[in-house]
């Protein structure tokens, strides 16, 4: 039997990263977390006080979810994660070769009004900076992207059917 998937949902904030990511997780019956909480608080601060993380800033952050992906795989697992430059996600590839990414894209007056609407310690503030630094996925990749205005259910199954992942049995 093959292993359940690690997925890493990723997009700049405000994109539904984090419903999303439930969503596949509960279709598929596996763990979810948000790479959010692997922040350290020097990251967290940093970011409420809308100044952007440098690389290396983000560099012990990825590296843990590196390790999260890398303790999953044989069971599968979900994290959102913004995963936004192509090195991020070699890193995190190089943990765990069998992830997969799911890159959530939207209008950006769209995700500005999410993240005005929203508790996070991340602030609308940044959300340029966030476009700005953002890499798409390239075809070598192993993921795809996916459009917000669709609901998180709606993505999570068009994902799983995408990659041919069978929803667990209700």
């Amino acid at each position: 039997m093959t292993a359940p998937p690690l997925v890493v949902v990723m997009g700049i904030s405000g994109t539904g990263k984090s419903a999303v990511g439930h969503a596949v997780a509960d279709l598929i019956d596996v763990e979810y977390v948000d790479g959010d909480d692997f922040h350290p608080p020097a990251n967290v601060e940093k970011m409420s006080q809308g100044v952007a993380l440098t690389d290396e800033d983000r560099w012990p952050w990825l590296e843990h979810i590196g390790r999260w992906l890398a303790e999953h795989d044989d069971v599968g697992g979900v994290i959102s994660c913004s995963a936004l430059r192509r090195v991020y996600r070699d890193l995190l590839t190089r943990s765990a070769p069998r992830t997969i990414f799911l890159h959530l894209v939207g209008d950006h007056d769209l995700i500005r009004e999410r993240m005005e609407g929203r508790d996070h310690f991340m602030p609308a503030s940044l959300l340029q900076s966030q476009q700005d630094t953002l890499e798409p996925l390239e075809p070598e990749e192993n993921g795809g992207v996916f459009d917000i205005t669709l609901t998180p259910e709606d993505i999570a199954r068009a994902f799983l059917r995408r990659y041919r992942i069978p929803e667990r049995p209700v």
